[in-house]
């Protein structure tokens, strides 16, 4: 019940009134990784970082085959600054979950962070032949080329992720530092 009470709330983007729920949800049922997942992603978004790691930890102790609680982990992590471990929590997720476009998307991030821009390229076209829809993976993508110097293709990138999401205010700014 509390887990489906915090879910409402993110959707009404009441964040305390989620973590609060999803933290009732953990406190009833320690051992349901979907809750623990679900209250780290209302801590993150609360910008309590280390508080949602530690929660997408326990949901990965709990299930080890709990690809979006990798990711959400890895995300968690990239925003510390602890990219090293966010790519391996990254990598766990595509491994469990090849198809995981939004992953792959996550990867390259962490990777291109680490300024391994061959490999976060690789990384978004993997996440892009998954999910050919993925604008975030075409801007990603697309500042990656950029960094490379690859300008042309920078620009066709961000291109297609205007045409995919027009009003996303990111890619339109990266194709204007084009």
């Amino acid at each position: 019940v509390f887990n489906i009470l915090g879910a409402a709330q993110m959707g009404l983007r009441n964040l305390d009134g989620a973590a609060a729920s999803f933290g009732k949800a953990v406190q009833l049922r320690p051992g349901f990784a979907p809750a623990h997942n679900n209250l780290g992603v209302a801590l993150k978004d609360l910008g309590r970082l280390q508080e949602a790691a530690a929660s997408f930890s326990k949901a990965v102790q709990l299930r080890p085959d709990f690809a979006e609680a990798y990711n959400n982990l890895g995300i968690a992590l990239k925003n510390q600054g602890r990219l090293e471990e966010a790519v391996a929590s990254f990598g766990k997720a595509v491994q469990i979950k090849p198809g995981y476009a939004e992953a792959h998307n996550s990867l390259g991030t962490a990777l291109q962070g680490q300024g391994r821009l061959d490999e976060a390229i690789a990384s978004y076209d993997k996440a892009l032949l998954i999910k050919p829809e993925l604008a975030e993976a075409f801007n990603n993508r697309g500042a990656a080329l950029k960094d490379r110097g690859r300008l042309e293709e920078a620009i066709a990138s961000f291109g297609t992720a205007l045409r995919l999401k027009p009003d996303y205010s990111e890619a339109h700014n990266n194709l204007g530092l084009a």
